[in-house]
């Protein structure tokens, strides 16, 4: 009895002020093993009724909120057992300070994955923009965002992003969006048969949504041309650029049908010769 005491007994010195026995050391352990079963408990009590989605965000948030916890706990316990926490502090103070230092842009992460998760103004499935690229969210983690571009290309976006950036997301108040394609035609043409060109491509294409109907805009007067807007509705704006090519194709064959001319622009130069 009196070796096992000893044994317990037993301190491990790193310094004249820190010394931890090997009996602190087993209550810390038995501390984490209760706070990891009171956690898990509490765990499973909240997320009892919480839809399966938020469900999912809720265990990810939690699972990075249990580390801290358990930082505090140790650090109650090792003071509560006769530790001196402050030399511990002191002792790595120079430690902390680089990796603090060095995981700044890690808590700004996950500072802003934990914002998405409680606002939820990005979710699985909807298009965004950031920074003019544009992809699907297929997954949301606490550090990064992992999107699929239109050429199935994986974007990994670090949350901290978010809060430096502005943010557009294109399927926030659903997946319809609207779209366009801009056209220039010659001065001197007949701008309602230009108007009904363009209604006729875009109602042709199949993907281009009935309701609301296209519509065409009377932009400007360009230098060169009579520029107009042809609006249309699609119901999968991630793929926008196919449906877009596609109308491209078909009014420039109604306009060749039409004799409806697209300018280029064109200069006059002039020449004069000096007196020499």
């Amino acid at each position: 009895m009196k070796e096992l005491v000893e044994f317990l007994n037993y301190d491990f010195a790193f310094s004249d002020d820190v010394q931890i026995s090997i009996k602190a050391i087993l209550v810390v352990i038995l501390t984490l093993i209760v706070t990891a079963l009171i956690l898990k408990l509490i765990r499973k009590i909240v997320t009892r009724k919480i839809p399966t989605e938020d469900k999912v965000k809720f265990i990810s948030l939690f699972s990075y909120s249990k580390w801290f916890i358990y930082v505090i706990i140790i650090l109650m316990t090792f003071h509560n057992i006769g530790v001196n926490v402050t030399a511990i502090f002191a002792a790595s103070a120079a430690l902390l300070v680089g990796v603090g230092l060095a995981l700044q842009t890690l808590f700004q992460d996950i500072i802003s994955g934990v914002f998405i998760l409680v606002d939820q103004s990005v979710h699985v499935g909807d298009i965004i923009e950031l920074d003019g690229k544009v992809g699907r969210v297929e997954d949301i983690k606490l550090r990064t965002t992992r999107a699929v571009t239109i050429d199935n290309k994986v974007l990994i976006i670090p949350n901290h992003l978010y809060l430096t950036n502005s943010l557009y997301n294109w399927t926030e108040n659903g997946v319809e969006t609207r779209e366009n394609v801009l056209v220039g035609v010659a001065y001197g043409s007949d701008v309602q048969l230009v108007k009904e060109l363009l209604l006729q491509a875009a109602k042709s294409h199949p993907l281009v949504l009935k309701t609301p109907v296209p519509a065409v805009l009377f932009t400007d007067f360009g230098e060169s041309s009579l520029d107009f807007k042809l609006v249309f509705t699609l119901s999968n704006s991630f793929e926008a650029g196919l449906p877009k090519s596609d109308i491209r194709f078909e009014i420039d064959r109604l306009f060749r049908e039409n004799n409806i001319s697209i300018p280029f622009p064109q200069r006059d130069v002039h020449m004069f010769q000096g007196k020499d």
